[in-house]
């Protein structure tokens, strides 16, 4: 009986440890042209952007997963947008091409490498989609469950530029933003330097944080750096076998992303900014707080991007 009881011990073991395996995946998108708040004053803009947030719904999926994309183009809208997913190899002609209102683009792609990828719109002039809100991430796990430590929270933070009128395409391109930003508004989890801010991202001292960032730009560098902390752990593009060390900051470019890992030994706060001075006192500025009480909600299930 122990004999058996071991052996059917021993297969669960193995069964577990087995990585997870591939799926169908589907998922809808919808293109909404809408007005949202820039700031913690409420001041709006009209904004292009999926599902109407921005940035747009966490997408998760599994490496090996086959993923299908449905994409469509509220008929209220007056441009054309399409979905150019960082994490897919395919047909940028076919598949990422643009759709009309109220039309409906379908897709499907394996989702081949694990990361934290970028998804935006394509459509013609791209800059000025990205600069109206149009991104979002989508995350892919590894197959394998044990290729990252355990995180106990995680966070999405996408960063970007706000353009004082987007429809001034000069501006954009000569970069001529009013704030750069961490998921669509300027200081959104800052309470400290903005007054108006009611939210910030929450842990327990001696937690593993996972934050999964994207830099959406349209142009800017981000230099991101938890100030009175160290990254203990950085995956360039989310990749787990591009594990660096004890990092006090990574330069993320236009369109990239990468995964990066805190824990605090003590209670208080970490402040996560783009180090670049003009980016962080415009609005890329986010307060972590460590606390006992931490809501046990927050960086779990859809909390990982905080509204």
């Amino acid at each position: 009986m122990r004999k058996t009881m071991l052996l059917a011990a021993s297969a669960l073991a193995a069964l577990i440890a087995q990585p997870l395996l591939a799926k169908e995946i589907n998922l809808r998108l919808t293109a909404k042209e809408v007005m949202l708040p820039i700031d913690n004053k409420g001041t709006m803009q009209a904004s292009w952007t999926y599902e109407g947030q921005i940035p747009g719904p966490v997408l998760r999926v599994t490496e090996g997963d086959r993923v299908t994309i449905t994409l469509t183009n509220d008929p209220a809208n007056k441009n054309s947008h399409s979905i150019d997913l960082h994490a897919a190899r395919v047909d940028v002609v076919k598949d990422f091409e643009a759709i009309k209102p109220g039309e409906t683009k379908t897709f499907s792609f394996v989702a081949t490498y694990p990361g934290a990828f970028y998804y935006h719109c394509g459509s013609d002039p791209m800059y000025q989609h990205i600069a109206r809100g149009m991104f979002g991430v989508i995350l892919v796990d590894p197959k394998d469950s044990k290729a990252l430590p355990k995180a106990d929270r995680e966070y999405v933070l996408v960063q970007s530029e706000i353009y004082a009128n987007p429809d001034d395409l000069h501006s954009i391109m000569k970069s001529n933003w009013e704030h750069v930003a961490f998921n669509g508004m300027a200081f959104k989890y800052d309470p400290v330097h903005d007054p108006a801010a009611t939210r910030m991202l929450v842990a327990r001292p001696g937690e593993r944080v996972r934050v999964y960032f994207v830099n959406a730009g349209p142009n800017e560098y981000s230099t991101l750096h938890p100030i009175a902390g160290i990254w203990d752990a950085v995956y360039p593009s989310g990749n787990p076998k591009n594990r660096k060390t004890g990092l006090q900051s990574l330069t993320v470019g236009p369109g990239d992303g990468a995964t990066l890992d805190i824990v605090s030994p003590v209670a208080g706060a970490n402040v996560i900014v783009d180090h670049s001075m003009s980016h962080a006192h415009t609005g890329a500025m986010a307060v972590l707080m460590y606390s006992d009480d931490a809501d046990p909600k927050m960086g779990r299930g859809d909390l990982i991007l905080v509204p």
